[in-house]
């Protein structure tokens, strides 16, 4: 999904500088739409912080993809603003031991990280946990020359909530010679909800930025266990990556 999505923006920012390209060679003067506000792409990678010893990542393979509409309010004539956004932040962790996340039992009613071994799923080649999610970025944000805000550096703190409309595992494997995945869609008492604080520091429409969740990335004492305990790990999660506006 991820792969695809980018896809769809890399090609929609081809064709938008073919058409620019070719209006500009037939001299056309056909008046380019004024939308307010901007639209972010970004791309970070995700890290759980003091998670079970099973909970074991890959790099590259743990990453998110947001996609935000962004409208800034200056405040006064100061070079401070406000800046509000709505959109959808896509993440999935990638497990390098292949644990795969599900209940031990039909009766159990917390999750755990099963070994390869005793999942029931032949020759695991990957292991991902994927949430999903609506959210809503807030920020106060600091521009070194507000009236050029496409070639000013540029500083914004804040925070953001969420809601998780979508989780699922997503397992690929091999069985008689063939390549097989197997989705798992449930909650897994993923939390719903989220909220965190957020960090940029950028220059024009290119930044990099920083998000810490507040909440735990399980439901508090319903989530996953430390190995060898029966105390319950509520980890949080963060990311770290770029930021590109097109306004």
């Amino acid at each position: 999904m991820i792969k695809n999505l980018a896809c769809i923006v890399l090609l929609s920012g081809i064709s938008i500088g073919a058409f620019s390209q070719a209006a500009t060679t037939t001299k056309k003067t056909t008046a380019r739409p004024d939308i307010p506000g901007a639209f972010v792409l970004e791309l970070g990678l995700n890290r759980a912080l003091s998670a079970p010893s099973e909970f074991k990542q890959g790099l590259w393979g743990s990453r998110t993809i947001n996609f935000y509409y962004q409208y800034e309010f200056r405040i006064l004539k100061s070079q401070f603003s406000f800046v509000p956004g709505v959109g959808f932040s896509l993440e999935r962790y990638k497990l390098t031991n292949n644990y795969v996340l599900d209940y031990s039992s039909t009766n159990a009613t917390t999750p755990s990280l099963i070994p390869p071994g005793n999942t029931g799923i032949p020759n695991i080649k990957r292991s991902q946990i994927i949430t999903n999610y609506f959210e809503v970025p807030l920020e106060l944000r600091w521009t070194v020359n507000p009236d050029d805000p496409a070639r000013s550096f540029k500083v914004g703190v804040g925070g953001r909530v969420g809601y998780m409309f979508d989780s699922f595992t997503k397992v690929k494997y091999s069985e008689n010679g063939e390549t097989k995945k197997l989705k798992d869609k449930q909650d897994f008492n993923l939390n719903k909800f989220r909220y965190g604080i957020t960090g940029r520091i950028g220059i024009g429409n290119f930044s990099l930025f920083g998000y810490y969740n507040l909440t735990p990335l399980f439901e508090k004492d319903k989530g996953l266990k430390d190995a060898n305990s029966s105390t319950f790990n509520n980890f949080s999660t963060m990311t770290i990556g770029i930021s590109l506006a097109s306004f």
